[in-house]
């Protein structure tokens, strides 16, 4: 009986350890689907290579450097984890609707067009009953972040819904795939989503653009207020416009900050030096209304300095319509943040269900050849033995859950402002 005993844990043991690389090496395979970007942004952490110095106080749950021109990624933070975009999401909205109405057309607000508005949204100050400019209406997107004048242009546009429906699939064109969009504005919505990669990918896309860019290096413009009436209205990008005890940053040109009380701060910028233009994305730093702002300068000065000897860690991906190669969505970024590389490949939603079959058949082969060895060596003691083995493999077999996401945005609360 002892060496019954003993036998019955050898083969418990042998058959557990030889179950466990089956489970945890299966979607580790080369046919895993591949991550947008490169397979490194799937990674929690800071992912940078080739280059030191990075700045050393960076709170951001989310960020990501990469040069504009080549599309590299210099360095990032969870990438793609996704979050709560507040008013950058205003970037894919102007990626989407900005090319269809030209700049000297003119509208005449409606009250249906201000129907719907956000409770606490941040307004330009449109009113019914006077007539706007497409110029004058986008000065009012990207200058002052006014959800009025996003949801005019919207409505011009054949209305809310219909916007929003376009702009997820431009989201789809731009291989932007953290980005769930609920509103056109970026306001607080339950699922309205995005990441630094993405948001990044929208700034890229849209500076390609004269009119995009040129609306968001405006610091100051005349906004109609009736009449021949007008008030001026400033940039609420404080590195463009030095605001708020900041200096302006050297050579920023742009592109679009968010704030709300449930998403925090947010913002894209974009920097050129010396020929060279970098994009940074920051979300969600810790408290302070300047911080988003400071480490995006930190950053900027990083990319310009030592960063300019980093290997890239990924790429910004073309739009599928301008021929660029279509990639497989990456694992969900909440559960890569928390449970790093080889967590995210195995909960990714790419995984053959073909392949979870092998590795549970092998798994049972394993154990099958285990009861019969044992009944051949000890065919009186064996049946309690593979008991034990069967129950040691399942129990071995069954992954810890890897988060529901949860994290990817915090509790709701009533948006106090947002910019």
């Amino acid at each position: 009986m002892r060496e019954s005993s003993r036998l019955t844990r050898r083969a418990a043991l042998g058959l557990t350890a030889a179950a466990l690389p089956l489970s945890a090496a299966a979607p580790a395979t080369a046919a895993s689907p591949a991550v947008i970007g490169g397979e490194l942004l799937a990674r929690s952490g800071v992912q940078v290579r080739g280059a030191s110095g990075l700045p050393a106080k960076l709170t951001a749950r989310s960020w990501l450097i990469a040069d504009r021109e080549s599309g590299e990624v210099l360095a990032a933070h969870d990438a793609h984890r996704r979050l709560a975009p507040a008013s950058t999401l205003k970037m894919l909205f102007a990626d989407t609707v900005l090319g269809k109405f030209d700049r000297t057309d003119r509208h005449k607000v409606t009250d249906e067009d201000l129907a719907g508005i956000p409770s606490g949204s941040s307004l330009v100050g449109i009113k019914p009953g006077i007539t706007y400019t497409v110029e004058e209406l986008w000065q009012g997107v990207f200058l002052r972040s006014g959800n009025d004048a996003v949801h005019v242009l919207a409505h011009m546009n054949g209305g809310v819904a219909k916007t929003v429906a376009e702009m997820q699939a431009k989201a789809r064109d731009l291989q932007a795939l953290d980005t769930r969009v609920v509103s056109p504005d970026g306001f607080d919505h339950e699922g309205q989503l995005s990441s630094a990669y993405d948001l990044t990918v929208f700034a890229r896309h849209g500076l390609k653009d004269a009119d995009f860019r040129g609306y968001c290096a405006t610091r100051t413009a005349d906004f109609p207020a009736g009449g021949k009436e007008t008030f001026q209205i400033q940039n609420t990008d404080r590195l463009l416009t030095g605001a708020w005890g900041l200096d302006r940053y050297e050579g920023l040109i742009g592109v679009k900050n968010g704030y709300t009380s449930n998403a925090g701060n947010t913002f894209t910028g974009a920097a050129t030096r010396d020929g060279r233009t970098l994009l940074v994305t920051v979300m969600h730093p810790a408290a302070g209304s300047n911080a988003v702002y400071e480490e995006t300068a930190a950053l900027l000065d990083w990319g310009f300095g030592k960063g300019a000897a980093a290997q890239p860690v990924g790429v910004l991906v073309d739009p599928l319509s301008e021929g660029g190669a279509k990639a497989s969505p990456q694992p969900a970024p909440g559960a890569a943040g928390a449970a790093g590389a080889s967590a995210a490949a195995a909960t990714s939603k790419g995984t053959s269900s073909w392949r979870l079959l092998e590795g549970a058949a092998g798994t049972v082969a394993l154990l099958g050849a285990g009861v019969w060895a044992l009944r051949r060596r000890r065919s009186a003691a064996s049946a309690p033995a593979v008991q034990a083995a069967g129950a040691a493999g399942a129990e071995a077999n069954s992954e810890p859950g890897t988060g529901t996401g949860a994290d990817r945005r915090r509790p709701r609360a009533r948006a106090r402002h947002r910019n």
